[in-house]
């Protein structure tokens, strides 16, 4: 039994739902509230205007005035749940205004269920619920999945889960009953995934007589009805996920399917088709709409170890039809991998060893971002715990309260089943017969960093083994003690066995962790006493539930909770864009660096500068004071010290024994990584004991091409000649702050902006154009032609030289422009050269060039000589500017981002000199940031995913 001080619940089983006898209820333990004490008379709340405008025109996306959410909660957070979650139209009185409204619509049914169903043994245990949840929730301490907060207590259905996984039959009927059961999920905001091995190969025959026509002609249509589907109502694209068995006749035709399409995209690039993210012209590439991945088998993989042959087989009767080299299937699997970053691969042999339900069914299949794994027709509903909340000041991890928090979580999401709807018949009997919850957690990376271990470490390894270990221990305890008090899962008995067998195995592995230092034993002695409870508990009384944890990749819930990063994610970067309070933004060194450096042994001083130093340059490479073995505590997903492929490999390696699912992460390589070297990632996330893998190689994409700034820079030092007697140009960079302008200008009605910025003597040192859609050609265009301007004005090049090569080149647009000083303009360039001319160039260069203003032109008709209006006074060129000035930033140590950064991955492209590989975001035009296998965007809370 629990000790004294551990949370009691108590649920109801299926059977006491349908009006057969009830059981009692237990009782509640407070977590963090006091009696007496309503949880939000200890949150300190104020009103905030929310505003969201599109960068790219300074279009209002979404306006609501006086919303009330803790002064805590950051302007992102903000936006996001009042944008996203808020529920009702807006303007209207029955749209919801205030967080507590919001937390309340959603806590209350959970509490109104128990009650109904007798989860609590009286009213008071039924208010410390109520209140331990809406504290939890409003302090950013955990959040449930997306659709909880979509739905939950409004007039929809009440659908709370974010993963489904459907199942296909070899009939016309069944794949027919996939696309309208695919659409529905989608319409409901979350995602799906589906095996189609069980359909006939292309090279089978049909009782007709004739070919089949193969699962990947199927495909297709699943794919075009998920591309104009729109989740949530308009917040994001259907995300799915489509597997095949590496068995299958066609899976060659599968494998290969993608990376032709990324060759056709190429192709219709290059012949001036629109094939941007969210380009016209991309609809009519096929794929694009799922992650492909290849179920792979122990058999296959010994078969690739040993060079043997594998056998493709017959779907009605399981014969081998045809032999293949293993060795050169997956080398092929590996270079589609290389080429567009699909298929990925899951272990079949090691998802199904883990599998608490065997004698029920197979598992097939995974959710878009492969982190839920079960039976098929079935749904989880996943809730995620922010880890930097229960890190003390004094750098303790608070393991009692980690502990009763997990147990509130999961006597919560063991409710929802009970009210929840489904949006088939077949998902909702799975998931009631088998109760799948998706306990996991965010902020791990942040956690690591701020306690001063590497992410890629055996201390960094053996923390995140431990947490994980005591969460998924806690999780099955609790279940456990729910099904002592209400009952097992209806599947429980004929897979009790199997299940303890399960239970087991993560024991086991938990007796195998290697403990570092006194967090991680504290930890890992509190977990082995959980799974032994746990297993104690489920000999005596079996589980409630077949499944408890994975790790998901937490976008959008992950900005909700301010958690720096996501998942199991490290962090993507050290320095990150932030959005102000009243409006404008600021770039900021993470707060966890100062934290880590602190715990690391520094002085104020000594972090200071560091902080300083990294604010500047985007890492800690050579930053002052700062010692060599410390640098690997700061190595992030991007950047100067980008962690190795493996390292995010052994990372996921230290928590997946520890989890029910899978674990929703990409491994990010290097644009020179070989396909020798996604070969060895595959091979070994098998030897490692993976259930799942995805890999991303920098700029495989179309849509994603490398900046040359850095390549340009790299190659000047290779080539480099030994020391000479002369020396070339040397390059003058223009200090942190400097002043500049920006001007908004139209040339025969085609609107651009252009900021100039200068040395503090005046002189011209940086240009940037601002043409065209983002993400478009000449934007793209125009972004590298102000680079070569820049850099050539740093490396001494006169601006004149310019004026004189780019003033009355002709070409469209041309004609009237909105300035006085120049009223006609053969081209876009002429005007942008005679607007620098006369906002930089002395009147005597200018005079020989023949550009004047309007002013000096007025003189000249006047019979006067224009060099007399600059006589008598030094010129202050910035003044005869049409423009705005800048307003400078207010700390030194917090400098203005670029004017291009519109979020923390566009930050990280101007520290690095290299466009990220993320895509811009459909709802706001945001570049979007890794979450998992997924992308968030920081602008809306918009996700590429399924959470």
């Amino acid at each position: 039994m629990p000790e004294k001080g551990d949370v009691m619940t108590e649920t109801v089983s299926g059977s006491a739902r349908r009006g057969k006898a009830s059981r009692k209820g237990v009782k509640m333990e407070r977590i963090f509230t006091r009696p007496g004490v309503h949880p939000y008379d200890d949150v300190k709340w104020e009103r905030r205007d929310v505003v969201m405008t599109n960068w790219r025109d300074g279009s209002v996306n979404f306006e609501q005035k006086g919303v009330e959410f803790p002064t805590s909660w950051s302007v992102n957070a903000v936006n996001i749940v009042t944008s996203k979650y808020f529920r009702g139209a807006v303007g209207t009185p029955q749209r919801e205004w205030s967080l507590k409204q919001l937390v309340d619509r959603v806590v209350g049914v959970y509490t109104e269920t128990g009650i109904k169903n007798g989860y609590f043994a009286s009213d008071e245990d039924a208010e410390i619920f109520d209140h331990e949840l809406k504290h939890a929730l409003v302090n950013q301490v955990f959040s449930f999945n997306s659709p909880v907060w979509f739905n939950v207590g409004t007039a929809s259905p009440q659908q709370v889960s974010a993963c489904f996984i459907l199942s296909v039959d070899d009939t016309m009927e069944s794949i027919l009953d996939w696309y309208k059961e695919e659409g529905v999920i989608f319409k409901g905001g979350s995602g799906s995934g589906v095996n189609l091995s069980r359909i006939r190969s292309s090279k089978e025959l049909l009782s007709s007589g004739g070919t089949a026509s193969g699962p990947v002609s199927f495909m297709r249509g699943a794919d075009a009805s998920a591309g104009t589907i729109k989740s949530g109502g308009a917040t994001r694209r259907a995300a799915k996920m489509v597997v095949l068995d590496v068995d299958h006749p066609d899976v060659e035709e599968f494998i290969e399917t993608k990376a032709r399409e990324e060759d056709k995209i190429r192709a219709l690039r290059d012949a001036g088709f629109d094939m941007d993210l969210g380009g016209k012209d991309i609809v009519s590439v096929q794929y694009q709409n799922a992650n492909n991945s290849v179920r792979v088998s122990d058999e296959f993989m010994r078969a690739v170890e040993s060079g043997d042959s594998f056998g493709l087989r017959a779907r009605r009767t399981g014969e081998a039809i045809e032999q293949i080299d293993a060795k050169g299937l997956f080398r092929k699997l590996a270079q589609a991998a290389w080429a567009c970053a699909d298929p990925g691969i899951q272990y079949d042999d090691t998802i199904n060893d883990w599998h608490t339900n065997p004698e029920t069914g197979r598992i097939t299949a995974s959710n878009p971002c492969s982190e839920y794994m079960s039976l098929d027709n079935s749904s989880c509903n996943l809730a995620s715990i922010n880890l930097l909340k229960f890190l003390g000041e004094d750098n303790t991890f608070d393991v009692a309260r980690f502990v009763k928090l997990c147990e509130l979580i999961i006597t919560a999401m063991d409710i929802s089943i009970t009210f929840a709807d489904f949006p088939t018949e077949k998902i909702g009997e799975t998931t009631r017969a088998y109760r799948q919850l998706g306990i996991g957690y965010a902020n791990l990376g942040a956690l690591l960093m701020a306690t001063g271990h590497a992410y890629d470490s055996e201390g960094g390894r053996s923390l995140a083994g431990t947490i994980t270990s005591l969460m998924t221990g806690v999780a099955y305890r609790r279940s456990a003690e729910l099904a002592g008090a209400v009952g097992t899962y209806e599947g429980y008995a004929r897979n009790a066995e199997a299940h303890k067998r399960v239970m087991r195995k993560h024991a086991v592995a938990n007796d195998e962790i290697r403990t570092l230092d006194e967090m991680d034993k504290s930890i890992h002695l509190e977990a082995t006493k959980q799974w032994q409870q746990c297993l104690k508990l489920g000999e005596r009384n079996g589980y409630r539930n077949a499944q408890a944890s994975l790790l998901a990749p937490t976008g959008t819930i992950g900005l909700m909770m301010d958690c720096d990063t996501t998942g199991i994610e490290p962090d993507l970067a050290l320095v990150k864009y932030k959005k102000l309070v009243g409006g404008g933004s600021m770039q900021i060194v993470n707060n966890t660096v100062p934290r880590a450096l602190k715990k690391l042994g520094y002085q104020q001083e000594q972090i200071e500068a560091v902080v300083e130093y990294i604010a500047e340059h985007g890492h800690v490479v050579d930053a002052p004071g700062l010692r060599a073995e410390h640098y690997e505590v700061f190595d992030c997903a991007m950047g100067e010290r980008a962690i190795s492929p493996m390292g995010h490999v052994r990372m996921m390696a230290a928590t997946q024994p520890f989890l029910s699912g899978a674990i929703s992460k990409t491994v990010n390589m290097p644009e020179q990584a070989t396909i020798e070297d996604v070969e060895k990632i595959y091979f070994e996330g098998w030897k490692l004991g993976l259930k799942a893998l995805a890999i991303y190689r920098d700029n495989c994409k179309v849509g994603q091409p490398l900046s040359a700034a850095k390549k340009k820079t790299e190659e000047k030092v290779e080539e480099a000649p030994a020391p000479v007697v002369e020396r070339g140009p040397v390059r003058t960079r223009l200090p942190k702050q400097r002043s500049a302008t920006v001007t908004r200008f139209s040339v025969g009605g085609a609107e651009g902006y252009m900021t100039a910025s200068s040395y503090p003597d005046n002189g011209l040192g940086e240009v940037f154009l601002k043409l065209g859609k983002q993400g478009s050609t000449l934007a793209g265009v125009m972004d590298a032609f102000s680079m070569a301007i820049s850099i050539s004005l740093q490396y001494g090049v006169p601006l004149e030289t310019w004026v004189e090569k780019f003033t009355n080149m002709r070409f469209e647009p041309a004609g009237m422009t909105d300035d006085p000083d120049i009223r006609m303009a053969t081209s876009m360039m002429d005007y942008i050269f005679r607007r620098l001319a006369l906002d930089h160039l002395p009147y005597e260069t200018r005079a020989e060039l023949g550009i004047f203003s309007a002013e000096e032109r007025t003189a000249q008709a006047a019979g006067q000589d224009p060099a007399s209006l600059h006589a008598e006074e030094d010129v202050d060129r910035e003044s005869l500017a049409q423009s705005v000035p800048v307003e400078q930033p207010k700390a030194k140590e917090q400098p203005e981002p670029p004017a291009a950064a519109h979020s923390s991955t566009e930050l990280i492209e101007s520290h690095q000199g290299r466009t990220a590989d993320a895509p811009l975001c459909l709802t706001c035009g945001t570049k979007m940031r890794p979450a998992g296998s997924c992308y968030v965007c920081e602008g809306c809370g918009s996700t590429s995913g399924c959470s």
